[in-house]
């Protein structure tokens, strides 16, 4: 089961009410002026394409946040493979709050399940190795938390979430060390174990000269990015003569079709940032199914 431990109630609520806002504004004009209040429905959300779900808890607090009344009954939970015409969840209650939340419970579940569907395509390109698949932070600003989580629902592992949770010396960094003299790499990982003594220690390295500078420094990972695979290969060898606790994490140019040979090098993960820059938004879909209460109760 994905973890989602991070997502508050209260997290997730403040990005709801957000999206909420956005889209309603001072009112829903066209449900407020059509829509009598009494009317009540029931609807089915659907997938209309193959895919894996994420996001239903994300849905099911749209509609709370509208209207209590709503009942959202889950068919299918996150992490789901599911195939078009597949019912997830089943939401019944006054149609006015139903109709209202419509899009923007679709907007969410269709990025993070758009997340969780190309992860899945990745991780099952890894199935046959012990290499582990990993995100990165280019995330959508505001929205990292849920897609991250959707990754996980696809299989994928997380890699850090924000700054504060591990050090990552980039070559960005290493630059600017490297303008107080030689040896700039390894004072930077000194730097950071002494700063952050808590804290893990990744080394980001394009060259095999910086993976055996990363090594002698005893950094806790090495980023191997947009090496070739034979460099990789080689970057894997030295790590085991040298200081075989350290781990690789292979990086930049990704494609599924070279999972494979990536994975066979040895190195421990492979990081895609397209997971959640380029995913496609899901097809999904609500289908009213039932209404109720069309016309005003005339009875004596």
């Amino acid at each position: 089961m994905p973890d989602v431990s991070q997502i508050t109630p209260a997290a997730l609520r403040n990005l709801v009410r957000n999206a909420l806002a956005e889209d309603i504004g001072s009112g829903d004009a066209t449900t407020l002026s059509v829509v009598p209040a009494e009317h009540r429905i029931t609807a089915q959300l659907r997938s209309r394409e193959a895919c894996v779900i994420s996001g239903l808890m994300v849905a099911e607090m749209v509609f709370a946040e509208l209207d209590p009344a709503v009942r959202v009954t889950r068919q299918a939970k996150d992490g789901d493979a599911c195939q078009p015409g597949d019912v997830l969840a089943t939401i019944s209650g006054p149609a006015r709050a139903i109709l209202t939340g419509e899009r923007t419970a679709l907007n969410f579940m269709q990025r993070m399940t758009g997340i969780a569907t190309l992860t899945r395509r990745f991780v099952d390109q890894l199935r046959h190795s012990k290499t582990r698949l990993l995100d990165t932070r280019k995330t959508t600003p505001g929205l990292r938390l849920l897609e991250k989580y959707a990754v996980t629902c696809g299989g994928g592992q997380n890699h850090r979430f924000g700054l504060y949770d591990r050090v990552m010396i980039k070559d960005n960094h290493l630059a600017v060390a490297a303008l107080t003299g030689p040896g700039g790499l390894e004072r930077a990982v000194q730097a950071a174990r002494s700063a952050y003594p808590k804290l893990q220690v990744e080394v980001e390295a394009d060259r095999l000269d910086q993976v055996e500078a990363a090594l002698q420094a005893q950094a806790d990972f090495i980023l191997l990015d947009n090496m070739s695979t034979e460099q990789m290969a080689a970057a894997v060898a030295m790590r085991d003569r040298l200081y075989a606790h350290a781990q690789l994490e292979a990086s930049g140019n990704m494609t599924l079709d070279r999972l494979p040979d990536v994975a066979a090098t040895g190195v421990d993960f492979i990081s895609v940032g397209a997971l959640t820059h380029s995913a496609r938004a899901v097809d999904l879909g609500l289908d009213i199914d039932d209404i109720q209460h069309a016309y005003p109760d005339t009875a004596d």
